[in-house]
């Protein structure tokens, strides 16, 4: 996985020593939009990240100026677009850092990263509806909403909910 850099972030592959800032992510249920279930120790952020290492399509997202890691940047192919050269990417920000535009310029970096040097056709993105922090976070990356999918997803607990659905075509990202 290749390291992408922005002004505030550095985004790397993860590493044993994440242990600590992934827990401090994971724990808080309020950050688990994503329909990840929260973290209630170490142990189960240890295995987690061990999958994050040996899977390399997760980014940490660090603070430049600490290391200390914030969030996280998963990009996975889009199975469902055909002929397409599609990925889909999703993503979490330590509540902690909410606010300060931090996942909307690691996005846009990805963004950059995909089109320009893995030459992909499209981007998608999911969110559950009342998920407005992660749509805002795609309409200023110039995502353009697709579809709501009904009973689209399943949570870890079984809850079954919409998936609100957003695309970026490599053709409207070097129109903007």
């Amino acid at each position: 996985m290749r390291i992408l850099e922005t002004p505030r972030l550095v985004l790397r592959q993860w590493q044993e020593h994440d242990a600590g800032d992934l827990f401090d992510i994971m724990k808080n249920p309020s950050v688990l939009m994503g329909g990840w279930e929260p973290h209630s120790n170490i142990n189960i952020s240890i295995d987690v990240l061990n999958e994050y290492v040996a899977s390399n399509e997760r980014w940490a997202v660090a603070l430049k100026d600490s290391g200390k890691v914030i969030g996280s940047v998963r990009v996975y192919p889009d199975n469902n677009r055909g002929k397409f050269n599609a990925k889909s990417i999703n993503y979490v920000l330590s509540e902690d850092y909410w606010g300060n535009g931090y996942m909307t310029e690691a996005i846009k970096r990805v963004i950059k990263y995909l089109f320009e040097e893995e030459n992909i056709d499209l981007l998608s993105a999911f969110h559950y509806p009342d998920n407005i922090r992660s749509a805002r976070v795609l309409e200023k990356c110039g995502f353009e909403y697709e579809i709501t999918i009904e009973q689209g997803c399943t949570r870890y607990d079984g809850q079954v909910f919409d998936a609100v659905c957003y695309s970026i075509l490599k053709t409207d990202y070097y129109r903007k």
